[in-house]
């Protein structure tokens, strides 16, 4: 079946709230990059029942975006259906006795944080700093300032719109690694449960006003989708991309942070095909100089033959 005919069916499927041709782009960080074929924004968990409709009719890949802070769309786009789970899925459940929260995919990471923090719950403190949803960060088992989503995640839920198994599951299904887990690309996360400790308020505040100082000070805003590369064991991407001269490196629309070198930049109105190039060449350079071969931590879409 050709793409085309695909999502003619995907559309039929969804029955009207399904929507063609959408930019990509300005649902992630780095505001570039091509159209999805197909397009689904869940309000409900009832949608998710839709999107897997769709995928059973049509057979298009899928790509499930949250806050779009880890992810490169190519210009020429993605040949599926993308759902965007958002505000229909962020709800924030805290359970101060127990010291849990239970908190919906769609929910900000940064809300998050503040949230349990007010509540005098520690754990999340450093979720602040990542401007990811809840559903991204089990995905990613995101992290920073020494912590990480495993270390908190107690239970889950997920939908495999490839009608795969589903339902609610303990962290051990998830094979936590380094910025790694086993959610696929069809699988969409529902819930997060956290199990936190108890805490001042007032300390857990402090802490969050820390690392939000921090990273300010050390690094860029802008168009861009934090950090590029996964740190090799016992050192810093960041420091092997400085070492090899290319703070700055720059490939038309795209350049390396000249305040952190595992950041790079899209200009406004810029190239998602620039920004992978600037990629490529700094893994190729990197490893020419140094035999460290780089693994990009970017989700990347629509880059098959680069990939």
């Amino acid at each position: 079946m050709a793409v085309e005919d695909q999502a003619r069916a995907a559309l039929s499927a969804l029955g009207g709230r399904g929507r063609a041709n959408v930019a990509l782009g300005p649902l992630t960080t780095y505001r570039v990059g091509g159209p999805a074929a197909v397009f689904l924004q869940v309000r409900a968990r009832s949608d998710l029942e839709l999107a897997r409709a769709a995928v059973t009719a049509s057979g298009l890949p899928v790509l499930v975006i949250g806050k779009g802070s880890n992810l490169l769309v190519s210009d020429a786009g993605f040949p599926g259906l993308a759902v965007v789970v958002g505000e229909g899925l962020a709800t924030v459940d805290i359970d101060t006795g127990a010291a849990q929260v239970r908190v919906g995919a769609g929910t900000a990471l940064p809300a998050l944080a503040r949230r349990t923090a007010a509540a005098g719950l520690t754990g999340l403190e450093w979720a602040v700093g990542v401007p990811g949803s809840v559903g991204g960060a089990v995905r990613m088992n995101a992290g920073g300032h020494g912590s990480e989503t495993s270390e908190t995640l107690t239970r889950f839920c997920f939908v495999d719109l490839a009608g795969g198994e589903d339902g609610e599951f303990g962290p051990d299904r998830l094979q936590f690694r380094y910025r790694h887990s086993t959610v696929a690309a069809s699988h969409v996360v529902v819930w997060a449960e956290h199990t936190l400790e108890r805490g001042r308020p007032q300390e857990c505040e402090a802490r969050i006003a820390e690392i939000v100082r921090w990273r300010r000070e050390h690094q860029p805003g802008g168009q861009n989708a934090g950090s590029v590369f996964t740190n090799p064991p016992g050192d810093s991407a960041g420091r092997l991309v400085e070492a090899a001269g290319l703070k700055g490196f720059r490939v038309g629309s795209a350049h390396v942070s000249t305040k952190h070198a595992n950041f790079i930049q899209a200009d406004d109105g810029g190239s998602a095909d620039d920004v992978m190039g600037v990629v490529q060449e700094v893994a190729r350079r990197v490893e020419q100089e140094t035999g460290v071969v780089l693994t990009p931590e970017l989700r990347l879409v629509g880059f098959e033959e680069q990939e």
